[in-house]
């Protein structure tokens, strides 16, 4: 059921016409474009500033008279208020004519109160017959492009122009059939030269939608009418040119309203503008094309309100801009699906289908068939799907009854996303991409669709998937910025210098990776701001500003969009009743980041559960920041495991704080006293004691032990804490008031190390057999561990490959802005495995 088909029905003159010699166009003004007095201003203006020798214009109804006068029409015919409605749109139309005309308005006025009159006559006699006869309604609701064509016709004379008005009632003869409304060429082609000769006027107004059938009754040529009215008066008037002026920038890639980054098409073939339109989009009615096509006559898209726009040109040849021109969606759809074992086989099926359903006059939008024949789909509208169904058990009844067909199964709620391009055809890889965008969206696909032309793959998905559908299939094709819909969870030292470093890259990775990081909510422990813009600027006064109490729920439902494909939440927190949640956004296929160690190391079954999680859902869980914040250690660690490589042990230095502190012990200054001084330079957390118990430096064993394919708990490391039992218990204010009484016990040990000429290194090891401990150990002067920079992490990986000359990773491994980038970087390759070009 190709429109292509569709608009290639119209009867046509026996012989294509000639090149006209003279520069003739022919425009069509939508009813936007002559909502009032100044926009008929703007649409003579735009006309008297193009040379073109001969000028056809057809315009619509002012903006909403159509629906308005078929409104009177039914409530005059149900018996109610006709006249207040009739009113207010009489004085619409005056009042517009007196501010259009000024001192010209008196015979327009005159003329409009006249019409008015007869419209009230009418609609009078609809209230007594209560029953609007399909003359009528045809009589009254193309009322309106007599008026509008009248009040532009008569501003362009007060202005000085050589122009007439056209009724098309008097020139356009069509008659409706099954497949819609055909011109009667050569008798519309007389009339129209009849009319010329009496009205050689170089500037025409034409009456679009309305016309008369074959018994010389009025009628309209139905919804989309105008366009038509267009391309017909563009082929009467041997026109070179049809430009329909909107107010959008031309035919989009896809719906704006749904896909905000959808960019207007330079040109259209007709095949992939009858394509489009087939499946809904707003481009141009297939019935529009058919005079279009068979004379080769360029149809443009263009902005009235934007006239410098080029718009969209559809034409024979469109261009090669890509395999898909444009997405569209179908919405308010149902899938019929008869199968059964009988069916194998059995010539004559699919016949018996789709006569059941023609007798029925139910429309099929889209067909799928298995090559099996086990079975046949075909999708509908959802007002018909009841009567498909039954039209098909009727149809099959005999063999449901025998369970050679198992059942007819109808799903309702169902849309249809549909790719067209004519660069398709040839062009591998088209439908792959396509899956690929809503796999990775977690859209489930119902059916597929795809003629051999390859000029358009038609999918059917579940109605609420189908926004978030459209937008995955439209960043796949690259027709707009892969996007994700970012939250961030924590803005404190880590999470705010994430945010910095995200708005300072927003723009160069949109611009040059063409990722689009939509930053879309931030929350921390009391307050929340949900935004639909992804703007980063000025996040920290929008937070400070918001009303909003903090509420995970509300935060991940506003995150996970329908227009927005990928989600990625950003846990800058060290909250575990957060990690408890990893596993449910992961199972919806939220991907998670994070340095948040409590996930990586927390209860054995958790963590599990989060890696079920990953593999159900689909989504990442990325926490390279966890261990070595900005360090590649577990991107290091993974590559090794990856490439078939063995772990024989891991020996490390994780924490920045007691890697400076034992840098700097060598007993000429008391170990409380560098303590103090760390404390004082932000290097250890507000209680110092949360440094030196270990338990941090044990996590990221645990994290690197799990990573390694070990199953460990955090109970299962030997942890050496530095913190005496005495002072464990104690205030904070306490601890730091006591600090010299560790004093002693450090100027012994470090004088033993000494003694031995080694030195102290607070340390954590995996070994071979899965024994994990952390604690001060004492390391020869040429060990790796005894020659490190300040705050220096460090991680030796002592492999099946890297036996003798184990493989270090060495560097800064604390610091808020270290462990940012360690965590922007984990978005990054998030969004490099989403498709993006990182």
């Amino acid at each position: 059921m190709s429109s292509s088909a569709v608009a290639l029905q119209d009867r046509e003159p026996a012989e294509a016409a000639e090149p006209a010699p003279l520069s003739v166009i022919a425009h069509k003004f939508g009813g936007s474009s002559v909502a009032d007095a100044a926009r008929y201003r703007h649409v003579a203006g735009l006309l008297r500033a193009r040379g073109e020798a001969i000028q056809a214009s057809v315009v619509s109804a002012m903006k909403g008279v159509t629906d308005a006068l078929i409104a009177l029409a039914h409530t005059a015919a149900d018996g109610g208020d006709w006249r207040t409605p009739w009113h207010a749109l009489r004085e619409r139309h005056l009042r517009t004519a007196d501010e259009l005309l000024v001192e010209h308005a008196a015979a327009s006025a005159d003329w409009l109160q006249r019409q008015f009159d007869e419209l009230a006559e009418l609609l009078h006699a609809l209230a007594v017959l209560a029953a609007p006869t399909r003359e009528a309604l045809e009589r009254v609701q193309g009322l309106g492009e007599v008026y509008s064509a009248r009040l532009l016709s008569e501003h362009l004379r007060a202005l000085g122009e050589d122009v007439a008005m056209l009724d098309a009632r008097d020139v356009l003869v069509v008659h409706h059939g099954d497949l819609g409304v055909a011109v009667d060429w050569p008798a519309s082609e007389a009339r129209l030269a009849r009319w010329r000769e009496a009205n050689p006027s170089p500037r025409i107004i034409i009456t679009g939608f309305v016309a008369r059938d074959g018994a010389n009754r009025i009628t309209t040529l139905g919804r989309n009418g105008s366009d038509y009215s267009g391309a017909i008066f563009a082929a009467l008037f041997k026109a070179q040119e049809l430009h329909i002026w909107t107010d959008v920038d031309g035919v989009l890639s896809a719906d704006p309203r749904l896909v905000p980054e959808a960019v207007p098409l330079a040109a259209l073939s007709y095949h992939e503008a009858c394509e489009l339109a087939y499946f809904g989009a707003k481009v141009v009615h297939p019935q529009t094309m058919t005079p279009a096509i068979s004379r080769g006559l360029p149809i443009l898209i263009r902005n009235s309100f934007r006239p410098d726009h080029p718009g969209t040109r559809i034409s024979a040849a469109g261009d090669d801009a890509g395999p898909v021109k444009g997405l569209t969606l179908s919405p308010d759809l149902a899938l019929l699906n008869l199968e059964g074992a009988g069916m194998i086989g059995v010539p004559g099926t699919a016949e018996r289908v789709f006569a059941a359903l023609r007798d029925a006059r139910v429309s099929v939008v889209m067909i799928s068939q298995g090559s099996s024949e086990h079975s046949i789909c075909c999708v509908v509208r959802e007002s018909e799907a009841d009567t498909a169904r039954r039209a098909l058990q009727t149809a099959f009844s005999r063999e449901l009854a025998n369970a050679q067909v198992q059942n007819v199964q109808l799903i309702r709620g169902i849309s249809v996303l549909a790719a067209v391009g004519d660069g398709m055809a040839g062009t591998p890889g088209v439908a792959a991409r396509l899956f690929a965008s809503l796999a990775r969206a977690r859209v489930n696909i119902r059916a597929i669709a795809q003629g051999a032309s390859e000029r358009n793959i038609s999918v059917a998905v579940a109605s609420a998937d189908a926004d978030k559908a459209l937008r995955a299939a439209h960043a796949g094709f690259w027709l707009s910025a892969q996007t994700l819909s970012v939250g961030v969870i924590g803005p404190g030292k880590v999470g705010a210098a994430l945010l910095n470093q995200l708005h300072a890259a927003q723009a160069r990775l949109k611009r040059d990776s063409n990722l689009d990081l939509r930053l879309r909510a931030v929350t921390s422990r009391g307050r929340m701001w949900l935004d639909d813009r992804g703007d980063t600027a000025d996040w920290q006064r929008r937070l400070d500003e918001s009303a909003l109490d903090a509420d995970l729920d509300a935060f991940t439902d506003h995150l996970q969009a329908a227009h927005l494909p990928h989600t990625v939440i950003v846990d800058c927190s060290a909250s575990d009743r957060v990690a408890e949640r990893y596993a449910a956004w992961l199972a919806a296929g939220i991907h998670v980041i994070t340095p948040n160690k409590q996930a990586g190391a927390g209860p054995l079954a958790r963590y599990r559960a989060i890696r079920a999680a990953m593999a159900s859902g689909g989504a990442r869980f990325r926490y390279e920041a966890t261990v070595g914040a900005g360090l590649p250690v577990l991107s290091t660690l993974r590559d090794l495991l990856d490439t078939g490589d063995d772990v024989l042990a891991i020996d490390g230095i994780f924490s920045g704080t007691l890697a400076w502190l034992f840098n700097r012990y060598d007993g000429s200054t008391a170990f409380s006293a560098l303590v103090r001084e760390a404390h004082g330079l932000g290097y250890t957390e507000p209680d110092p004691r949360d440094d030196l118990s270990g338990t941090d430096v044990a996590r990221k064993l645990v994290i690197l032990a799990r990573e390694a394919g070990r199953d460990l708990a955090l109970d299962d490391v030997r942890v050496e804490s530095l913190v005496p039992a005495a002072l464990r218990d104690a205030a904070p204010d306490e601890f730091m008031a006591r600090l010299s009484e560790i004093d002693a016990a450090f100027a012994q040990r470090q004088a033993a190390a000494a003694a031995a000429g080694k030195v102290l290194r607070y340390v954590a090891r995996l070994d071979r057999d899965g024994g994990a401990s952390v604690g001060l150990v004492e390391l020869g002067r040429e060990h790796a561990f005894a020659h490190l920079r300040e705050t220096d992490n460090i991680v030796q990986f002592s492999t099946r490959r890297y036996c003798n000359n184990p493989l270090v990773v060495q560097g800064p491994g604390a610091g808020p802005e270290v462990t940012a980038a360690g965590v922007f970087a984990d978005l990054l390759r998030v969004a490099g495995n989403l498709g993006a070009r990182v």
